[in-house]
């Protein structure tokens, strides 16, 4: 009797959400954050090997849905993501994601996995990576403005990275910084809750903004920000939402992921089309200083690139290998014969129910 059995060929190794967060608790999140912080590094120091384009997007009511693709020589990968600031009201998350990572040799994916947790872990180990380079020297005070979704994976990750365990936290709904103030008190941390952006700021050498509305809004004006200090900007990043005040950006040194990106989603959506940025990888390959001196005042205008989502899936794709943490999935067609997928499908007709 001919089988009907799919080949090895036909098997995609699949990381759910179950599996992830059973990866993530095996590994420990610090020790996850600083494994995926050096494979973010690694592809940002070969960033001219990479095909880069901005993210494609498609803009609907109440959100947008993206693609982020990017490829190197043997490996191409793309994440699936929304953002729709909303729907927390009706029980849905802000932001979902999955992502696939394929052979270019073959076209053959080679992992499929949930980006939902992963994309909030590889967001928070790229924020803490930069602020190695950026942050002030011996920095151990964070002002955390927004308390959603991605707040404590930011602290866990600066934590790991920099040594900063002392938080301000701050959002217009204080049901959020309760939900913050709580998990990172078990973690550890010295919280300090505060009644406003500008209370949450004083003190603080690192200043991160993580707000989720959908629009051109002044989280921190002016005033609010010193010299010396380290801005860790990621909320904005889509046209027409932004965070900080234009003043600020015109004191700062602002470094970027992808210029061509940013300027289109970031803070400097704001700026003239060629004002002044720094690359992120230019600063890690050490041909461009990132903090030149402790009055510089320096900004990451983070709106999340292809290559950060390709290091994610390079890292699960490594950490998955030959463990539970992944499951099989019959997912490609795999005809004996590769031209006669017709044939495939016509022979499953036949074939005896079990």
């Amino acid at each position: 009797m001919m089988t009907l059995a799919p080949s090895a060929l036909a098997y995609v190794p699949f990381v759910s959400v179950e599996n992830m967060m059973g990866l993530v608790n095996h590994i420990g999140i610090e020790d996850f954050l600083k494994e995926l912080a050096v494979y973010i590094e690694e592809d940002f120091k070969r960033w001219p090997e990479f095909d880069k384009t901005p993210r494609v997007a498609s803009h609907v009511p109440g959100g947008v849905i993206e693609l982020m693709p990017t490829a190197d020589k043997s490996l191409y990968g793309f994440k699936y993501v929304n953002g729709h600031p909303k729907n927390t009201k009706t029980g849905h998350q802000t932001v979902t994601a999955f992502g696939v990572l394929s052979e270019v040799t073959t076209g053959y994916p080679v992992l499929l996995t949930e980006m939902t947790v992963l994309t909030a872990l590889r967001t928070a180990a790229t924020s803490a990576l930069v602020a190695t380079y950026l942050a002030p020297k011996n920095a151990s005070v964070m002002a955390m403005i927004g308390n959603g979704a991605q707040c404590e994976f930011q602290a866990m990750a600066f934590r790991a990275l920099c040594g900063i365990n002392t938080l301000r936290l701050y959002d217009i709904d204080s049901k959020a910084t309760e939900k913050a103030q709580r998990n990172l008190v078990a973690r550890g941390f010295e919280v300090v809750t505060c009644r406003s952006a500008q209370e949450a700021v004083e003190g603080a050498h690192v200043i991160t903004t993580c707000t989720a509305d959908k629009q051109y809004a002044t989280i921190l004006t002016d005033n609010m920000v010193g010299a010396g200090q380290h801005i860790n900007a990621i909320g904005g990043d889509c046209p027409g939402k932004t965070e900080l005040h234009r003043d600020i950006l015109l004191r700062s040194d602002i470094f970027v992921e992808y210029p061509e990106q940013t300027r289109i989603e970031g803070e400097i959506q704001a700026l003239d089309d060629d004002y002044p940025v720094t690359e992120l990888w230019q600063v890690m390959r050490g041909e461009i200083p990132g903090r030149r001196d402790a009055k510089q005042l320096t900004l990451f205008d983070s709106v999340g690139f292809a290559i950060e989502d390709f290091s994610a899936l390079r890292y699960v794709r490594d950490k998955v290998a030959g463990t539970a943490f992944s499951e099989r999935l019959d997912m490609l067609a795999d005809p004996d014969d590769p031209r006669d997928l017709f044939g495939m499908v016509t022979r499953a007709e036949v074939a005896p129910a079990n």
